[in-house]
Formats: C-alpha cells, structure tokens, sequence
C-alpha cells in the first residue's frame, strides 16, 4: 500500500480537498486503484455531533494509524480488490492545536510504513498583495519550516496563488525550502476546479509519483485524462445557462450546500449548460419577512420565480421550513421542475398532504411532536435517542416497486439502487395509504417495504423526492441521475433524453459544441448507471 499525505499550510480553505482529489484523478486515470480518506482533527468519535473536546481515545496516535491502515484497505469504486494507493487530506492548517496528534501520528506513521510507500504534499499559499503585486514567498518558507519542526518532510510542495508564480519565486521557494525545483508545484486561480488536475499533470507529477512511489505506471496519464481536459476545455466555452433556485436556511454558508452545488455542476456540464445556482434563504420567502424587510422578501420571490428549476436540499430543525413549504407548493402549482433531497422529500410529502389531501394538520413530529397527522415520524435505525448513532447512516438499498417511474429510467431502468443515507426522520409507513388515490406515488422504498425512499407526482415536467443523498455519489463524468434529471427537465430536454434511452452521447459530454439537442439517438460513451 502506498499513502500520500497531503497537509495544508498559511490558512484555512487553501485547496487540500482539491489537490488531493486531482491526485487521486490522476493516478486513477493511470490504471491505478485509488482510494482517499478525509481526516478532521478532531479527537472524538463522531465529529458530526461530538464536541471536540469529548470522547478522548488513550494511545490516540496508535489509533490513528491503525484507523488510516483499515480504511485504505476498503475496495472502492466497485473494485473487490483493495486498493494501491490512499490519498489522505489531513484537515486544517499545520500549528493548529486541535490537529498536532494528527500530524504526530503521521510522523511516526512514515516510518511504519517506509519511505517509499509514503509521501507528504504540502500545500501552500503565495500571496500578492496588491500594494507591491509582488509574491511572496515567506508564508510557505514559515509553514514547511513549522511542518518539519513536527517531523514531516514534504515531498511536493504546492504553492497556491491569484496569478501564475514566476519562475524566480519558484526558485526561491525550493531554494529556502529545501526542495528541487521540480518539486515546487504552481497551482494558480483558474477558471474552474476541473483545469487543476491538468495543472498537475503539466508539471510531471505522474512521472514524479512514478520514481518516487515505484508505482507500475507509465510516465503520462492515459485517455481519462484526455477526457477530462477535453471536458473542461468545454466547461470554459459553454453558453447556454440554467437556473437553479437552492432553497434551504444556511445559504450564507455556502459551502454546507458544496455537495449539492457540484452535483448540481456535473449535471449542467453533462448536457452543455452553465449552472446559475441562485441561493435562496427560505426564512425570505415566509409572511414573517414580508412584514419584517419586505424588500428582501420580495427580492427572494423574485428569485424563485425566474428559475427553471427549484432544490429544496437535506436540513434539520423547524427554522424556515414555511418558506421551504411555500417553494414547493410553488413548484408543484406552477409546474415548475423540482426536487427534494432528504428533509426536502419530506416536506414535499407534507405540503401535498395539507394542499391536495385536504390533511391541514399534516406535519413532522420532528417540528410538532403531537401532530394530528404525523406524516413524518422519527424511524431510527438503532436505538432511540438523540445523538449521532440514533441516524440511518451509510449506504443503503433502494426498491423500485413500479417500472413507471422516471427516476427509475435516469437510473438505468434497474430493479434497484445503493444511495448513502443521513438521517432520522422518515415518512410515516402508517399514513402512505392516503396517498392511494392520488398523484403522489411512493415509488421506491427500502428492501422491506418500511421507508420511502422515492416519491414523483404524476402529471407534473418533474417532480421528484428522494429520502437519500445522491449528491455523494455524483461525479463529473458521470453525474447523479436524480439531479440530472431535474437539470434535463429544467432545460427542456428530459421527454427527448428519457425517448433516446436515458443516454448521454460522447458529443453530449465532451464534445466542444454547446448545441442543447437531443433529437438524434447516438450510442453513449458513458451510461447512467
């Protein structure tokens, strides 16, 4: 097994994810079985509910190690053999404190693992201040200095920065680093995240990887990376927009929706459009505010109206789920385009319960616990309580229980599908029969016919709900099904694509033409599946 180590220096948010999943890219495309594990340096069980500051584990460098080893062991990507190599993003900036047993451990880890199945990539900032416009080399010289006076060398060294780094600064850095030239890689400002992998591969790291890591590879990428600079080539020249309207209520955090934006992304690239994700904070939408700052209510409203498709993404807790309901009735009424990921699922359940069933009282015991109609119920998946381990975690089995369900079709028109979950609360099993008579059907469930998984109205462009999180899964060549499918509806192009076969042809994807037809059947490079 070989690991690669990539740390982070200066600031927070300088590009590890990024970098580390390029790498992971590029060695993939060489015919390698890639595996990659994000670390948060936190020292609990489950840092999604934990304070950082509970759950201490004794020897917790000897867990460390021991946890990364088992983890890069795990198939991945369909494969049954494990994998070669383990890209590992170690979050936060080297000095933190909350990271040092972290950074500990990897330094005892090198040593167990030996020099040529580890290697550290360093990432790091070179600023320009405006004043002088001149880069500035000193922040990364003070943050390998700090990386190696806790025992770690880097072996690459990636300096981010606004514009291309001049080949004197790269020198410097590699002389007052310590470092060949060669190993000073320059990633700058791009247009999109999907130009870095390029970045990298224009500058040997294949051929480095190759020496470095006795890896059994050529020294160049093979055609996937051909595709991949062919595909974001094409990301740069598209014309054609589609406007997606995000309703949740932590838009101005912008990255707890990072999954959802990118899954969003890939499917706008895979038919040819660029995607205008307008963030939308439901609280905006809802009488409160209109009362309150009606210019900013009537300028959400706005918003909505104008988009081609509308998101209500996963949440938790009863703040904004009013302007949430609102969108939904808006999108239902209006026909326009919708999906409901998770607690979006669920309040699609409900609006057209109250809306359509006549049911007024309808809600979830998560927001009413005595609700007259408790259409979602809280199903933990373990023993009942309040914390992490009470959640359907992972992934999990999907039913489909009619073949008349277009998510079905996006998918392949598979009897099944494997989508990771997270969450508590679940539609009430009990109540699904007042839905018998309607448009709403549950169309798939889980393998004991207990949970809803799936909802689509009938007589609507595209309406559809699912319980789990198919943005996890998406990736840029081949994107999520759920969201593709809200993106062809939003464009106008589902009916011809569900008629070809649910294909998405090589001109479709990585052709240089932003042409948005689908009306000639062609064989497809990839498949939805």
């Amino acid at each position: 097994m070989k690991y690669i180590l990539v740390t982070g220096g200066v600031i927070s948010g300088i590009g590890k994810g990024i970098i580390a999943s390029s790498i992971g890219m590029i060695l993939k495309s060489c015919g390698l079985r890639v595996t990659a594990i994000k670390i948060d340096p936190y020292i609990n069980i489950d840092a999604g509910t934990f304070s950082p500051y509970e759950h201490v584990v004794p020897h917790i460098t000897d867990a460390v190690q021991e946890w990364v080893m088992n983890q890069a062991m795990v198939p991945v990507d369909g494969h049954k053999e494990e994998p070669q190599i383990c890209v590992i993003e170690l979050g936060g900036t080297i000095g933190d404190i909350e990271g040092m047993p972290f950074v500990e451990a990897f330094r005892q880890f090198q040593f167990k693992a030996k020099k040529d199945n580890f290697c550290n990539i360093h990432v790091s900032l070179v600023p320009q201040p405006s004043a002088t416009g001149e880069q500035k080399t000193k922040p990364t010289q003070n943050s390998v200095r700090a990386l190696r006076g806790l025992g770690l060398s880097p072996d690459l060294i990636v300096c981010r920065s606004s514009t291309p780094i001049e080949m004197a600064v790269k020198e410097k850095i590699s002389m007052f680093c310590h470092v060949n030239p060669e190993q000073v890689i320059c990633i700058h400002d791009v247009s999109s995240t999907y130009r870095v992998p390029v970045l990298l591969e224009e500058q040997g790291i294949v051929k480095y990887f190759k020496e470095r890591l006795d890896l059994p590879i050529g020294d160049s990428a093979s055609n996937l990376l051909f595709k991949w600079r062919n595909m974001a080539d094409r990301y740069e020249r598209l014309q054609k927009t589609c406007s997606i309207a995000l309703v949740g209520k932590y838009t101005k955090l912008r990255d707890c929706y990072a999954s959802v934006f990118k899954a969003l992304e890939h499917s706008a690239l895979a038919i040819n459009h660029k995607l205008n994700l307008m963030y939308i904070d439901s609280i905006d939408l809802e009488h409160s505010t209109e009362a309150e700052d009606p210019v900013k209510f009537h300028e959400a409203w706005q918003k909505l109206c104008k988009a081609d498709g509308v998101l209500v993404p996963g949440g938790f807790g009863i703040r904004g789920t009013l302007g949430k309901l609102q969108a939904i009735s808006w999108a239902r009424t209006k026909k326009i385009p919708f999906l409901g990921v998770c607690l979006g699922m669920q309040l699609a359940v409900i609006e057209f319960a109250r809306n359509c069933l006549n049911l007024k009282d309808a809600d979830s015991t998560e927001f009413e616990p005595n609700a007259r109609f408790p259409m979602v119920i809280d199903m933990p998946e373990h023993n009942p309580g309040n914390m992490g381990g009470t959640m359907r975690l992972g992934i999990r089995r999907t039913v489909f229980k009619t073949e008349n369900s277009i998510l079905r079709k996006l998918y392949g028109d598979v009897p099944f599908i494997e989508e990771r979950h997270r969450h508590r609360y679940e539609v009430n099993p009990s109540l699904i029969n007042q839905f018998e008579q309607s448009d709403l059907s549950f169309v798939g469930q889980d393998v004991d016919g207990e949970r809803m998984e799936i909802i689509e109205l009938a007589n609507h462009p595209y309406f559809v709900g699912v319980q789990f999180h198919p943005e996890f899964s998406s990736r840029p060549m081949k994107p999520s099904p759920p969201y593709l499918g809200l993106l062809l509806a939003a464009t106008g192009n589902l009916n011809a694509f569900v008629q070809q076969g649910c294909k998405l042809s090589s001109s479709d994807r990585y052709s240089d033409a932003s042409d948005d037809s689908f009306s000639e059947p062609r064989i497809a490079e990839l498949e939805i599946s």
